[in-house]
């Protein structure tokens, strides 16, 4: 049986694995706070970066869902994948990773969902208590399998697409923060399902006495 406390916990480290970081939003801008992990994946550019040092002066690429930032463009960030990053041999990577855009939002409203569930739950007595354990489980479970999916897509990429062949490429914050998202929204679901079968009942039976044997 699931009790206050357990979802109590899975919620808070549902949020403190989506909690407020502090990632440059764009190269050469001062840092601010961002959202959750899972949306600041998605708004922060750097999932894939570059850099190099050339003399004295620092060269840096940040790709993210959908904006590439780079110290040699002006503006700083554009639209990504760009039109012209889309032709021909290209359109592979293109749809792919318009595919992890679409599947870091749908996990996003996934996860505020899931918050959902577990407020409606902690608020509604002692039956839903014991019973609707399952609904968050199971949205934590689709919420990390869509973002392993995302971090597994964008590391092949990182792995077989010739654009990052050239040294000075790595995997950056944002596919980190991704990472520890579903990694936390499993352990959470796993923890819930697991003190539904192994926490005794909350407050147990009371016996009566019988009045025909007393």
């Amino acid at each position: 049986m699931t009790r206050s406390y357990v979802y109590v916990s899975g919620l808070v480290a549902f949020i403190a694995g989506n909690a407020p970081i502090s990632p440059p939003i764009q190269i050469r801008h001062p840092r601010r706070p961002a959202t959750a992990l899972n949306l600041a994946s998605i708004a922060v550019p750097r999932w894939i970066t570059f850099s190099v040092h050339a003399g004295d002066e620092k060269i840096e690429r940040q790709i993210g869902l959908h904006k590439s930032c780079s110290t040699l463009d002006s503006p700083h960030c554009r639209d990504f994948p760009y039109k012209d990053l889309c032709l021909y041999e290209d359109r592979y990577f293109c749809s792919m990773w318009r595919t992890v855009g679409f599947l870091e939002s749908f996990t996003a409203l996934i996860c505020l969902a899931g918050l959902a569930c577990f407020v409606v739950i902690i608020r509604g007595g002692k039956y839903k208590r014991e019973t609707g354990w399952p609904v968050p489980a199971f949205m934590m479970t689709l919420a990390a399998t869509l973002q392993f999916v995302v971090i597994s897509i964008v590391a092949y990429l990182y792995d077989h697409d010739e654009q990052f062949t050239v040294p000075g490429w790595n995997l950056d914050a944002s596919w980190a923060m991704a990472v520890s998202s579903a990694s936390i929204c499993l352990l959470s679901a796993v923890g819930i399902s697991a003190s539904a079968y192994l926490i005794p009942p909350e407050g147990g039976y009371t016996f009566l006495d019988d009045p025909l044997n007393s």
